[in-house]
């Protein structure tokens, strides 16, 4: 019976590759994850508690943007003092380190003297295959220092449309058009954050390196070059898929996404743009370890500062807020005071040359 299994199994993938398995898997690969069916979808190591139907308290808005075409789903979460408590525990599970997080926050909240007058504006972006609600505690943290927080579903993702994700190469146009909206809307106050959680982070980096409205970025677990990053989620959560099948297909990503292939790593997009940023690592981290954000930060600008938090997983580090809350406050009061400073200087030359 085994070496049947063997044989039909061996039989499978010679089909697999005859019929080109690696255009299929690239396919894949771009496939936004929300039309995925949950019975292949991952099971993550972090449980966080925010509350039921917390956000129904911050109604959904859409966007249309593009080209290509898709349909985003934003939220805004204005200043106000939400109360914002958590506690956390961890436990070993399955050769794997577990998290819970618990956040409790008051609503509607108390409004403080910056609701009326934000600090500025930070736009949350979550990582691959999640959606906006990963990032509620850090839209209510920052919130309550004064920024207006605005979370979002990106291309593909939560409740999004898009049948295909792009790595960046799209979704940084994605996001000037959603500022655009926020302007038009009297929702944009500048300067402009954004904070993001690994492919998030990704994204944050890019787009500062495009849109000169993006002052600030926090990037949590960024990945370097992204092939290595999908290698990586293989072995720590798909072990099952053989590695020559995902390199396969990610040989032909760059085709089936009509991009360069160096373009959809990061150490392209720094080389090229050394923005600065605040780079934040988990010691344990398997997916983006220390040592691949330490290359991203050498690439970097030379305000850029790093920051690796001891015990943190790929998963759990977005939520370590005793260890990052006050470093990412701190960066984000830097960037809305030098951009004060620009502000002011502008103003004075104005003046002069009338």
């Amino acid at each position: 019976m085994r070496l049947k299994c063997f044989l039909l199994l061996t039989l499978f993938t010679f089909v697999l590759l005859s019929v080109g398995c690696g255009r299929f898997l690239a396919e894949r690969l771009a496939q936004a994850p929300n039309t995925y069916p949950d019975w292949i979808k991952r099971t993550m190591p972090v449980y966080l508690d925010v509350g039921s139907k917390v956000l129904t308290n911050f109604p959904a808005r859409f966007i249309e943007v593009g080209p290509p075409a898709a349909r985003l789903r934003y939220r805004v979460v204005e200043p106000r003092d939400y109360g914002l408590s958590f506690s956390s525990t961890h436990w070993q599970e399955r050769g794997k380190t577990w998290f819970k997080f618990t956040f409790r926050q008051k609503l509607p909240g108390t409004p403080t003297p910056y609701t009326q007058a934000p600090r500025g504006t930070v736009v949350l972006l979550h990582g691959y295959s999640l959606d906006q609600g990963r990032m509620v505690p850090w839209a209510f943290r920052l919130a309550q220092e004064g920024w207006r927080c605005v979370l979002l579903d990106l291309r593909g993702h939560g409740k999004s449309t898009g049948n295909r994700i792009h790595f960046g190469l799209v979704e940084t146009r994605d996001l000037s058009q959603l500022l655009d909206e926020l302007a038009r809307s009297g929702q944009l106050t500048e300067p402009v954050a954004a904070v993001g959680e690994s492919y998030g982070g990704a994204l944050a980096l890019r787009w500062k390196s495009e849109e000169p409205r993006v002052r600030s970025v926090v990037a949590i677990t960024p990945y370097t070059e992204l092939p290595q990053a999908v290698l990586n989620m293989r072995k720590y959560n798909a072990s099952f898929v053989p590695a020559f099948l995902v390199k396969a297909g990610l040989n032909h990503l760059p085709e089936v996404l009509q991009a360069n292939a160096a373009e959809l790593n990061l150490t392209t997009v720094l080389r090229r743009t050394p923005v600065p940023a605040l780079f934040v690592a988990g010691a344990e981290d398997a997916i983006a370890p220390p040592e691949n954000v330490r290359r991203l930060h050498a690439l970097a600008a030379e305000t850029s500062r790093l920051l690796i938090v001891p015990q943190a997983t790929h998963e759990a580090l977005p939520y370590f807020f005793n260890d990052l809350a006050q470093p990412v406050i701190s960066w984000l009061e830097q960037a809305a005071t030098t951009a004060g400073r620009h502000e002011a200087h502008d103003d004075t030359a104005r003046s002069n040359s009338k």
